[in-house]
């Protein structure tokens, strides 16, 4: 793995534990093994490399929806997959907790990667709703742009809910109703 994918990879994961402001630039160098020279002969600073590791998440974060809700079955059984899919829900989304830091806010190019990512998914989650409710697969019930809404703040507000519980069980909560929710009477 190249100097650079190992600095990428480290803010990675040093953002999903610490967020934006707990992360230095040390710390990056040093979870990577790599020197200050290295960091800064391939990005300008914290800022780009952080925007640069943020957008490599947000494609990783799609990349997995995506394996779930355009895999086979109907709407409700992809939605039912992305819920339930593997995940480490006591360390949250990897996207959603550079929502709760203020400076990656402040930073349009730090918040856009955020603000796309949880647009496609709404997005995507919505088209899937209204095929289903075309098809009668799934229960009618508000738009479905509404509906996508919902799953996306079950999936974050379970992750809150799970760390400050430190059980999974409230995200698998949130999940079943969520699912309950949408089946066919």
């Amino acid at each position: 793995m190249s100097t650079q994918d190992r600095l990428v990879e480290s803010t990675q994961e040093l953002l999903w534990e610490r967020g934006y402001t707990g992360t230095s630039p040390r710390a990056i160098q040093q979870h990577a093994g790599a020197g200050q020279g290295s960091m800064y002969h391939h990005f300008d600073g914290k800022p780009d490399l952080a925007a640069t590791a943020l957008r490599r998440s947000a494609g990783q974060l799609r990349a997995l929806a995506e394996e779930r809700l355009g895999g086979p079955g109907t709407a409700y059984e992809r939605i039912a997959a992305y819920l339930g899919r593997e995940r480490d829900v006591l360390r949250g989304c990897r996207i959603g907790r550079m929502a709760q830091d203020p400076d990656v806010l402040a930073d349009p190019r730090l918040r856009a990667p955020v603000e796309e990512t949880f647009a496609w998914l709404h997005g995507r989650i919505a088209g899937i709703v209204a095929e289903g409710r075309a098809a009668g697969e799934l229960a009618d019930g508000p738009d479905p742009a509404d509906t996508a809404a919902a799953i996306v703040a079950v999936v974050q507000g379970g992750y809150v809910l799970a760390r400050a519980a430190g059980s999974p069980e409230p995200f698998d909560r949130a999940v079943r109703g969520a699912l309950a929710l949408l089946r066919t009477p």
